[in-house]
């Protein structure tokens, strides 16, 4: 446990570090699927190791091991974990819980209320074009997704570049997209260290829904245009999206390469060929987060061994 408590604490920057280079590199989906399971996982693994480092504070209590008849004595000695780090550790534990129950809290309101939203649209199609003169298109989540662009985007693209926008957005809809961000976001909010992968996953599922409408177009160039000219017309137009739908949006920031936002880096991805799968990199990423949750699994079966020997030895 004296080394093995504290690399899934270590892991996590490693993975904000490689985020974006891995949201560049991977294939969108392959890269959508790793960033977010690693994210969970490693805001899972840090978690449990905050848990058992306060949890060696706490059995150190007499009272507490005296309930337990454990030896206080054995535990103090044979514990990897000093007092003071043991506590900021639950201080820690606290802070992540408090964070995720309440993006939890943001997140489900947010859904629920898109999905109220969605039905509440008219028309019995999948997608809805509004007179709101702002340009403007996204995918409202619900049972089924709906599709919301409105008059100003209609007219600021050609006819095929609305196909390449309506494309785009069916594949947010196809993909539960908003179920990648959402869980990338509740573990960043566990995990602080962990924003940049949920700011990278915001960027996969986009190029993830652009591959799609190349895909559908059989034209990257075509796809390129509608992504850079839709962009255009939004910061031109801005509109005043609903509450859900803002709340629900994709992460916008940039991710990796510096003065490159999210729209220049996806029009120069679908200008270039496809990214191509890269099997050693995803089974090193893979590995990496493995050992982090084997690391905490580890420590846990290490401190339950150190207490059964504690209770075997007695209160004094």
């Amino acid at each position: 446990m004296h080394l093995a408590v504290y690399f899934p604490l270590v892991m996590p920057l490693l993975a904000a570090a490689a985020a974006g280079p891995l949201a560049g590199r991977l294939p969108p989906v392959a890269a959508t699927w790793l960033l977010t399971g690693s994210a969970v996982a490693l805001a899972a693994a840090s978690s449990a190791v905050l848990g058992l480092l306060a949890l060696t504070a706490v059995v150190r209590i007499p009272l507490v091991g005296a309930a337990g008849e454990m030896s206080v004595q054995v535990i103090s000695r044979d514990d990897p974990a000093p007092v003071p780090v043991a506590a900021v550790a639950g201080v820690l534990l606290a802070a992540a819980a408090a964070g995720a129950c309440r993006a939890l809290w943001h997140r489900t309101a947010a859904l629920l209320a898109a999905g109220r939203q969605a039905r509440r649209l008219p028309g019995a199609g999948q997608v809805v074009v509004t007179g709101d003169e702002a340009a403007d298109a996204y995918t409202l989540p619900g049972w089924p997704c709906r599709i919301v662009v409105t008059a100003g985007m209609m007219r600021a693209l050609s006819h095929p570049e609305r196909q390449v926008l309506l494309a785009h957005e069916r594949a947010h809809a196809s993909g539960l997209h908003y179920l990648f961000t959402t869980a990338a976001r509740l573990a960043a909010a566990a995990n602080p260290l962990l924003r940049p992968v949920a700011a990278a996953v915001g960027y996969t599922v986009e190029r993830w829904a652009d591959e799609r409408a190349a895909a559908v177009a059989g034209d990257r160039r075509l796809a390129a245009r509608a992504i850079a000219t839709a962009a255009r017309a939004a910061t031109a137009a801005p509109a005043r999206r609903a509450e859900p739908a803002a709340a629900l949006a994709a992460v916008g920031r940039p991710c990796g390469r510096r003065g490159a936002g999210p729209v220049p880096r996806r029009v120069a991805a679908l200008l270039s060929p496809p990214p191509q799968p890269r099997l050693l990199l995803l089974v090193v990423a893979v590995l990496l987060v493995a050992v982090a949750g084997a690391s905490a699994l580890e420590a846990a079966r290490e401190l339950h061994g150190l207490l059964d020997y504690a209770r075997a030895a007695g209160p004094p």
